[in-house]
């Protein structure tokens, strides 16, 4: 585990000087009674946004794609005998 440890008095009495730092990229660990709790650091960089048509053509779909389940593989799935 890497990071600063802090305990969870000091944390609760400085979250606002604890968010800046694992903001600009440092890992604090808080702890209560020597024991990890939980782990504050920087969000990820954010997700691109999706557009639709984007795997357009790179996806193949069977035919029978939404036809019903033939009897036995229906079956495996909910438990019956057939």
């Amino acid at each position: 585990m890497s990071g600063v440890i802090i305990n969870l008095y000091e944390a609760k009495t400085s979250l606002s000087r604890l968010v800046d730092r694992a903001a600009k990229g440092e890992e604090i660990i808080i702890a209560k009674a020597g024991m990890p709790l939980a782990k504050l650091g920087p969000l990820r960089a954010g997700m691109k946004k999706r557009k639709p048509g984007g795997w357009e053509g790179q996806v193949q779909i069977a035919d029978d794609f939404d036809e019903p389940l033939p009897a036995d593989i229906l079956a495996a799935f909910t438990g019956e005998e057939t």
